[in-house]
C-alpha cells in the first residue's frame, strides 16, 4: 500500500502550475492515489456576471460553468488522465490560494500537497510571502515543490 493515498494540486491555468498538475498526476497514477485538483479563485464582479449572461445567456452560463477556476480544472483534468491517473476529484473554492490549498488538506485525508516552485525566487516573493513558501509552511502533510519554472527565474 502506498504512503500516498491522496495528493492535492492546485493550479490556476497557468502553464507553471499545469506542470505541477503533471507531476502530481503522474505520482498519483505510479501509487494508485486519488488526485485532488484544486482551483482557489475571487469572485467574478457583478458587471463581468452580467456580460457573460448576456453573451451566453443565463441559463447556458450556470450550465456550462466556464468560469477561470472551471476552465482550468477541466484542462488539469485533461492533462492528469494523459498523465495516467484515473481517480481523479476536482473543486472549485472561493478564496486566496494559500488558505484554500491549505484549508483543503486539513478537511480531506490529503497526505502529499504538489505545487510549483513559482515565486520562490522572486523579490516580491521573498518579501511578501510566495504561495509555495507559505504552504510549505502551513500544510498538514508533506509538500513536494516542483520545478516548474526555468532555472533562475
Amino acid at each position: 500500500m502506498s504512503a500516498y493515498r491522496t495528493i492535492l494540486v492546485g493550479t490556476d491555468g497557468s502553464d507553471s502550475s499545469f506542470r505541477a498538475v503533471d507531476r502530481a498526476a503522474q505520482l498519483a497514477a505510479a501509487t494508485g492515489a486519488t488526485l485532488l485538483l484544486a482551483s482557489a479563485y475571487s469572485p467574478m464582479p457583478e458587471r463581468e456576471r452580467a456580460s457573460a449572461a448576456d453573451r451566453l445567456g443565463d441559463l447556458a452560463y450556470k450550465v456550462q460553468g466556464s468560469t477561470p477556476a472551471d476552465d482550468a480544472l477541466r484542462a488539469a483534468r485533461e492533462r492528469a488522465v494523459a498523465a495516467g491517473a484515473t481517480a481523479i476529484e476536482q473543486e472549485a473554492v472561493e478564496g486566496d490560494a494559500v488558505d484554500v490549498l491549505s484549508k483543503l488538506a486539513r478537511e480531506r485525508p490529503v497526505d502529499l500537497m504538489v505545487i510549483g516552485n513559482r515565486g520562490l525566487n522572486s523579490l516580491a516573493g521573498r518579501i511578501l510571502g510566495s504561495v509555495p513558501a507559505n504552504l510549505s509552511h502551513r500544510a498538514p502533510c508533506d509538500v513536494l515543490i516542483v520545478h516548474t519554472t526555468p532555472r533562475g527565474k
